[in-house]
């Protein structure tokens, strides 16, 4: 029985042809790019900029954000190829499967749990710190973070985090929605989309008035920089060399990468897009592009309106409230605004990332690998509305217990490895399958998806030991359960 046995593409195709049984398509190329924004546009931006810019790369967050565009450019040009021509929900975990065999499908619908649950995770965390934020601080600290965490108040007393409710709280309402329907979560997304863009465009016009080019030089931390002092009252040195210069602007990008993910999540819903072949490059190329520029644009002025030392302690979780509150006289309303359309466009992150996540385990179940329960759908909304509300537990779980860094970096590498994987499964496709018609054809190829292996790999080796490590640890786990459940159970078993 072999580890690479593939599915075939015939077989695919003919599964994305059944309307009848599968998904409801209901998604055009306009819903599509929302979707992406959607996704895109959260935590990444308002709390992982912030941490990037305190702890590692300094005004020069900005050159994080291009790297990490670069490596996201090529692994989204070889996901638009891969959509436009196998419009099946399960994102990359789909291509592996054709091209790559189910040892390889299985390790990146592994990881690509760590990108969409944990992703989830992470947002619904900032959600519940920027909630606290626009109640002043009214939610006790031990009620909205992880047993994990501790912080000195105003008084020099040390509190300790129980759990964090108001992230179990948004992730169970919005997992109702989603069992509801996927129309209606992408109208009350598309919503949600327009807010938040107009905050951020709102922070870009406004902010910039208040830039302070000191802020800005050095553009790059030098070795040589004071310690900053952290939440615990503990100093946070820049000696290590992924803390200053081009080290730190690496390290930058792996933790802001974070802040891309998103588009891939369109390919997810590839088999609910009304014309996959012509919509799914749009929304996965266009979501990119428009968040691209408006990431830049905020991350010099975040760092220009405050010093990057502030990030490490008093504006690290609602970094944009902070430097208004803190540098911006006179918009006081402006931070009550962007509090609220946070809140609002982390909802609309946790709903894209709960919704891949159950359409990969609903592709997995199907193949076999999962129990059948993840790929049960809902008799009238036609759903996966099981997967949904076990996803809610799992994700509950994580939420409420482990604090958000971890999470996120954790999702980071998650992510970075599906893209590697998603951009050498080009190059297989094109030796293997190279007359199977492709609507959108990944530019030249094997050169774009070599540099995006080369990029995303570079991003994954800077990340730190620890995230590294859990990593491996949350895979080897993975392959014990492939291999004492999965493979005997796969619809391809001969």
């Amino acid at each position: 029985m072999s580890l690479f046995r593939k599915k075939s593409l015939s077989a695919l195709l003919a599964q994305a042809a059944d309307s009848e049984k599968g998904l409801k398509r209901t998604l055009g190329a306009g819903a599509l790019v929302a979707l992406g924004i959607g996704a895109i546009i959260g935590a990444g931006l308002f709390v992982r900029t912030a941490a990037a810019a305190g702890q590692h790369a300094g005004p020069a967050v900005t050159i994080s954000f291009l790297i990490a565009a670069i490596g996201c450019a090529f692994a989204g040009l070889c996901y638009a190829e891969f959509a436009s021509m196998i419009p099946i929900a399960g994102s990359a975990y789909t291509y592996a499967y054709t091209t790559m065999g189910e040892l390889v499908a299985w390790i990146i619908g592994w990881a690509l749990i760590l990108e969409y649950a944990l992703g989830a995770a992470t947002v619904s965390i900032a959600w519940s710190e920027f909630l606290n934020k626009l109640l002043g601080g009214r939610i006790p600290y031990e009620w909205s973070h992880s047993p994990f965490q501790s912080a000195l108040d105003a008084q020099g007393v040390l509190h300790s985090g129980i759990l964090n409710a108001p992230a179990l709280i948004v992730l169970l309402l919005l997992s109702l929605l989603l069992i509801k329907g996927t129309q209606e979560s992408a109208f009350v997304n598309g919503i949600i989309v327009i807010i938040k863009l107009s905050i951020v465009i709102a922070f870009i016009i406004i902010g910039w008035q208040f830039i302070n080019p000191d802020n800005h030089t050095p553009y790059m931390i030098p070795a040589d920089a004071p310690p900053a002092i952290l939440p615990d009252g503990k100093e946070y040195t820049y000696t290590d060399f992924f803390r200053h210069g081009w080290g730190g602007v690496l390290r930058g990008a792996a933790i802001v990468f974070f802040a891309f993910i998103g588009f891939d999540a369109v390919s997810t819903a590839a088999q609910e897009a009304k014309n996959p072949k012509k919509d799914m490059p749009i929304g996965i190329l266009g979501s990119l592009a428009v968040c691209t520029v408006l990431y830049v644009l905020f991350s010099w002025v975040l760092t220009g309106v405050a010093p990057f030392t502030d990030f490490v302690k008093e504006g690290k979780e609602a970094s944009v409230a902070y430097a208004i509150d803190t540098y911006m006289e006179g918009y006081r309303w402006l931070s009550t605004l962007i509090t609220v359309g946070i809140l609002a466009g982390f909802s609309s992150v946790i709903l894209v990332m709960l919704m891949g996540q159950s359409r990969v385990f609903y592709s997995m179940a199907n193949d076999g690998l999962l129990p059948k329960v993840f790929s049960e759908l809902h008799p009238k909304f036609r759903t996966p509305y099981k997967s949904n509300m076990l996803l809610f537990l799992f994700v509950g779980t994580f939420a409420t217990l482990i604090p958000g860094d971890i999470t996120g970096d954790l999702t980071s590498i998650g992510t970075l490895l599906a893209f590697v994987l998603v951009c050498i499964g080009i190059i297989i496709m094109r030796k293997t399958d190279p007359t199977t018609p492709r609507p959108f054809r990944t530019p030249l190829v094997p050169l774009v998806p070599i540099l995006g292996v080369l990029v995303c790999s570079a991003m994954i080796v800077s990340l730190d030991n620890v995230t590294l490590l859990s990593a491996l640890a949350w895979m080897v786990l993975g392959l014990i359960i492939y291999f004492g459940y999965s493979r005997n159970h796969s619809k391809l078993k001969v």
